[in-house]
């Protein structure tokens, strides 16, 4: 697997001057984020939102205003996220690990690798999910890749291996980019922002921003 900084660079670059900044996480507050990354999971946004403005509504985005729910309001208020009654147990064991440290702020304040450890260790948290919560919660120069960047990067010939692992390929962002939460952010942005309006599964790749074209150009023309 070889990528350059300026390989790298290069394509942040022409998509942020065809997207601009997307201003991504939209959250009020770092709770907020951590619920969010959780109601992500497995479906689209759109659907994370209907779920968080039903617990806004409430006064249930908060942990102490979520711990006073039951165990069915919480399955209801979060209902349009999908899978809800799995991510009902997951916030709940999140909210556990903001207990025991005291607080959303206890919790952030611990260090980048037992923080992740910590998110890890908790029931359906994944490296994705955590890294998002490193990231856009907490502030963290941690990368976060998913499925867009797998396909983005091993469209442009600077993913060899599309079966890298997760690590594989977040380690090639952070050794070559600077180590700053706020590019970071942005960039994974933006290549979510390509993934969905023209690097599907199946390419659009009329008006795609980058260019050269990739290889998969020519299949979808």
């Amino acid at each position: 697997m070889e990528a350059t900084e300026e390989k790298l660079l290069e394509l942040y670059e022409k998509l942020h001057a065809a997207y601009g900044p997307q201003g991504w996480w939209p959250a009020e507050t770092p709770f907020e984020v951590m619920v969010g990354a959780v109601l992500t999971q497995a479906t689209a946004w759109r659907n994370v939102e209907r779920a968080i403005e039903r617990l806004k509504a409430a006064g249930a985005l908060s942990p102490e205003g979520m711990v006073r729910l039951s165990e069915e309001e919480l399955e209801q208020l979060i209902r349009p996220a999908g899978f809800f009654r799995q991510k009902a147990r997951r916030l709940r064991a999140l909210l556990r690990l903001i207990e025991r440290h005291g607080g959303v702020e206890g919790l952030l304040a611990l260090s980048t690798e037992r923080l992740r450890a910590e998110l890890l260790s908790v029931p359906g948290i994944g490296p994705e999910t955590a890294d998002s919560i490193l990231l856009y919660a907490a502030g963290r120069p941690v990368f976060v890749v998913d499925t867009y960047t797998r396909r983005i990067l091993h469209r442009l010939g600077l993913l060899r291996d599309e079966k890298a692992s997760y690590e594989e390929m977040q380690e090639l962002f952070e050794r070559a980019l600077p180590r700053d939460p706020e590019l970071f952010g942005e960039y994974h942005a933006l290549l979510v922002r390509l993934a969905k309006e023209h690097c599907r599964a199946k390419p659009r790749c009329a008006g795609c921003p980058l260019a050269p074209p990739c290889a998969r150009s020519t299949e979808s023309a």
